[in-house]
């Protein structure tokens, strides 16, 4: 007989912990070697620890979660009547390491629209499993969100693309996931998801045709593509060969983050909505002096900021209406 969720689980509340039928014990909880307050292993019972700690600090309910990525913190400075918490201070939370990455969960209202917002994330490259990297999102949904909003500062691969323009994602390659490395990785808990997730429509196509038209609506169609991320590990740079690789592969934009963070969303059955702000044109000949280098990611960003809040703002009113029309 499958087990039973006692009511409490994923439903905005505070979370009851408990399974009928559930003996099997639990993994134990190992220190992290990147910082003392972290887990190298996140288990069901550890998530729903995380979630109330929220939950019970804040009187919002959201059902929309979004992640800020490198410059485009500014999103959750947005919110009204928010309630912030550093990293630092919810149990078992890494920190970010980033700059560019407030290291802050917000809860607030956008247009008064109930959400919560990662105004920084994780990467790999900070010493952190990809498991890690994408915990959060499995707080989100053991705090009630059923969407998410995924965004990202990218390098533009695809030689119509310019600085400061939008690619909503419509796919990614887990280049990553080709040697085995997944947030996924090790005996699966059914509690979160299943074994073998697909991943065919891991973005949204209801919620990609919405940010179309958007973009048309606020006459950003000429500045807004529709296009393949890849992940890479970092830190460093991709070379010239590497970025003529990828190109003949179909990438359009390259990035650091994200595409773990989806397959955990798919994973847990959230719905996902992607984009990547184009900070740079990536260098793909030898006879330039030009560099990629970070501060050109959070000066875009800045620069960019009203005209992305605008566009987020949007999107959480569509997706909102789309829940609240799914729940009638």
């Amino acid at each position: 007989m499958p087990e039973e969720i006692i009511p409490g689980y994923f439903n905005g509340n505070v979370v009851n912990s408990k399974v009928a039928g559930n003996s099997s014990p639990i993994p134990p909880r190992t220190p992290s070697p990147t910082t003392s307050t972290s887990l190298d292993i996140y288990t069901y019972e550890t998530i729903i620890e995380i979630a109330n700690f929220l939950l019970q600090r804040t009187s919002i309910r959201p059902k929309i979660g979004i992640i800020c990525g490198s410059g485009l913190g500014h999103l959750a400075e947005n919110l009204t009547e928010a309630d912030s918490f550093p990293y630092e201070e919810i149990p078992n939370f890494p920190v970010s390491t980033v700059a560019g990455h407030a290291g802050r969960m917000v809860f607030g209202y956008l247009n008064g629209i109930e959400v919560m917002c990662m105004q920084g994330r994780f990467h790999y490259y900070e010493g952190y499993a990809l498991s890690t990297c994408s915990m959060p999102v499995r707080v989100m949904k053991f705090c009630g969100c059923t969407h998410l909003i995924a965004t990202n500062a990218a390098g533009g691969l695809n030689s119509s693309y310019n600085v400061g323009d939008i690619m909503i994602v419509k796919d990614h390659i887990n280049i990553m996931g080709f040697a085995g490395n997944s947030p996924l990785q090790g005996p699966n808990d059914h509690r979160f998801g299943p074994r073998f997730p697909p991943m065919n429509k891991a973005y949204d196509p209801e919620l990609i045709e919405i940010a179309q038209n958007i973009s048309k609506e606020m006459g950003m169609e000429n500045d807004t593509h529709t296009g393949v991320y890849i992940c890479l590990g970092g830190p460093s740079y991709e070379t010239v060969a590497e970025l003529k690789m990828w190109s003949i592969l179909g990438v359009d934009a390259v990035g650091m983050s994200t595409v773990h963070e989806v397959i955990t969303a798919r994973h847990c059955d959230l719905k996902v909505f992607a984009f990547s702000l184009i900070t740079n044109k990536c260098i793909t000949e030898y006879e330039t002096e030009e560099e990629a280098n970070h501060e050109e990611v959070i000066t875009t960003g800045s620069k960019r900021q009203n005209v992305l809040t605008n566009f987020v703002t949007r999107m959480v009113e569509n997706i909102n209406s789309l829940i609240i029309n799914d729940s009638m």
